[in-house]
């Protein structure tokens, strides 16, 4: 544990489980005060904060739909005026489904895109004004290597995250003059619970097709926002940082 982040208030959506709850674990473990963000498993974020608060840190859960612009709004501003305000933002909720394009719906196609992408509108024009408030700050969207590799079967949740990269990258460039850093992380084949809606892992995601020959840990995924966030990223912004065993080469 360090004190890197101390002063520090993030938030982070998608956080009651998997790699959202890792990244809010890492972030209180070096100080910061950290909003757990959920959509509906209520259970779950409190036992995030639980955690959290277990090791002399401060959380606190804020319930709210991402895709909903009313409900992230007023999450922000709950959670600003309980903790005094924001320095960190991390874009992690998202959906997954497999299904084949030429049966894929449009309602399907909206729904993954109004919580990775648009999502992530949302609760960035949210934020953005506390961030400027406080004189700067960070901003991590999570993508994913679907984008880069084109992995079938998910072409909308490969079009939010390519949305989201491109929002993070503009959004570098808009919110500099206000000291504000946004980046991406994209993971590859990462050990998590997949849920039902997400199918199979797809091949190309396996260990065998990783150079590595293993998936990585949520952890490692954490340890990298954690730098991007922190100190020691001061001088990156505007970019896509790859954690995928060597699965996707830029």
């Amino acid at each position: 544990m360090t004190d890197a982040l101390a002063g520090k208030v993030a938030l982070v959506t998608g956080a009651g489980k998997n790699i959202g709850r890792q990244i809010a674990l890492t972030l209180a473990r070096d100080g910061a005060a950290v909003i757990v963000n959920g959509r509906s498993d209520r259970d779950a974020v409190e036992v995030v904060v639980a955690e959290i608060e277990a090791t002399g840190g401060r959380a606190i859960a804020a319930m709210a739909d991402v895709a909903d612009p009313v409900a992230t709004a007023a999450m922000v501003e709950t959670a600003v005026a309980q903790l005094g305000g924001l320095d960190i933002v991390v874009s992690n909720a998202g959906l997954r489904r497999q299904t084949a394009f030429v049966e894929m719906s449009v309602g399907e196609w909206r729904e993954i895109l109004s919580v990775a992408l648009d999502g992530a509108f949302h609760l960035c024009k949210a934020a953005a004004p506390h961030l400027i408030a406080r004189g700067g700050g960070a901003v991590v969207g999570l993508s994913g290597i679907s984008t880069h590799i084109g992995t079938p079967n998910r072409c909308h949740v490969s079009a939010s995250k390519a949305g989201l990269e491109g929002l993070m990258r503009a959004l570098a460039v808009e919110l500099a003059p206000h000291g504000i850093r946004c980046n991406s992380v994209s993971p590859g084949a990462i050990d998590t619970v997949r849920g039902a809606a997400a199918g199979a892992l797809p091949s190309t995601m396996t260990n065998a097709g990783t150079p590595l020959g293993r998936k990585g840990r949520v952890e490692e995924i954490a340890e990298t926002v954690r730098f991007l966030v922190g100190p020691e990223g001061g001088y990156i912004t505007g970019q896509t940082i790859h954690v995928n065993g060597g699965a996707f080469l830029t």
